[in-house]
């Protein structure tokens, strides 16, 4: 932990109310640089009792209190094995519920701004999700149930979903993976069904698929917004992997023409994308791969090698920072910037709102899934950490 403090205080939940929300608005009015020392005091008077985690899209002014930095991944498995009795997560709403599945019961998660959500998650409801599997098993592509059968689909979900999404999954057989593990997700898929229901991001889907060599003509998008999603019997029979109609509205943004604009420009250099691009972008890149690996690509490269990379711009900007002393050149792929606008939603002011609270005995925000929910959204996450 950055902050480490000899002193650690007892916290007693306390319900949320009318007055502290109005006191949210107090903080509101107060400029970013004033919470600085305040969020600081109230860390090391929490000291070991809460940590903070960041992911790699939160704004800077957040991210740099963080005890944790990491892609979604890598914060869950932190979640799973961390001793303190509070996890403030700085990222989104879908991120906080998978830290309240892994967590203990005593824990508490608290997400500093609850309007903090993900576009791609919303793409996904509950309700489409299960008309989409009673199509598929009308259709005759699922069979036995619960029970994985050879000629079976199993439904995978990326870690960007709603914890309701991930316990469909988990109770159909199925898993949660991340960009970091999801070839390995398939794998372990494919080794127990013949069909894959990818939901929600087409995109990460679609290349993860292609790179385990498996051609376009066996993919097939499902439509929700479409009666039996907007897909014939014949296609539906053909596609080994059928990939729900989502995307990243933050990667989705980046075109093959900025490729080759990029390129024109800067001779030589490296593009190196997230696998949430679209496919023609992705097959343009030099590499691909989750915000850990972008990160341990240019850690890796020699002193002067030069980047483009197509991912949120808060972190582009931040490597760009990291690296300049080491001689590399790091630009964003899109130079109109490429904004996380619902990560960006935490501010310094919301931060310091929920320590000052934990401070005063109250939680505040708190992230709690359902027991139902929670059950089956564990295991599917348990089947992700055991794949790796």
């Amino acid at each position: 932990m950055s902050v480490l403090a000899e002193e650690v205080v007892d916290v007693a939940p306390a319900p949320e109310t009318a007055a502290e929300s109005c006191s949210l608005e107090n903080y509101l009015l107060l400029p970013d640089h004033s919470m600085d020392n305040r969020i600081a005091r109230a860390r090391a008077r929490l000291g070991s009792a809460a940590i903070l985690l960041g992911h790699h899209y939160q704004r800077d002014e957040v991210i740099r209190f963080a005890d944790y930095t990491g892609d979604s991944y890598k914060l869950s498995k932190i979640a799973a094995e961390t001793a303190a009795r509070y996890l403030v997560f700085c990222g989104v709403h879908f991120m906080a519920e998978s830290a309240d599945v892994l967590g203990r019961a005593d824990q508490r998660v608290i997400l500093p701004d609850l309007n903090a959500g993900c576009s791609m998650a919303d793409m996904a409801e509950i309700g489409q999700v299960e008309d989409c599997w009673d199509a598929l098993e009308a259709s005759g592509l699922r069979e036995g149930g619960q029970t994985v059968l050879p000629g079976s689909i199993l439904p995978l979900t990326y870690m960007n979903s709603t914890a309701a999404i991930k316990a469909f999954c988990g109770e159909r057989g199925g898993l949660v993976c991340t960009s970091s593990n999801a070839r390995a997700a398939f794998e372990w898929a494919f080794a127990r069904a013949e069909k894959i229901l990818f939901l929600p991001d087409q995109h990460l889907g679609r290349n993860t698929a292609y790179a385990m060599g498996i051609p376009l003509s066996e993919m097939a998008v499902y439509d929700p917004y479409q009666i039996n999603g907007g897909l014939t019997p014949a296609r539906l029979a053909a596609a080994r992997v059928i990939l729900w109609k989502g995307h990243c509205s933050v990667h989705q943004r980046f075109l093959p023409g900025h490729v080759d604009q990029v390129r024109a420009k800067y001779p030589g250099i490296q593009v190196v994308v997230h696998p949430e691009c679209r496919w023609e972008v992705c097959q343009k890149a030099d590499a691909l791969g989750s915000t850990e690996r972008i990160i341990a690509l240019v850690e890796q490269a020699p002193a002067g090698s030069t980047f483009a990379i197509g991912t949120e711009i808060h972190l582009v900007n931040r490597l760009a920072r990291r690296f300049a002393p080491e001689g590399k050149k790091i630009i964003t792929l899109d130079d109109t910037g490429c904004l996380c606008t619902t990560m960006f939603r935490i501010s310094p002011q919301h931060l310091c709102w929920v320590l000052e609270n934990l401070i005063e005995g109250r939680v505040v925000n708190q992230i709690t899934v359902p027991g139902d929910v929670k059950y089956w959204a564990k295991v599917a996450l348990d089947r992700m950490l055991e794949v790796g």
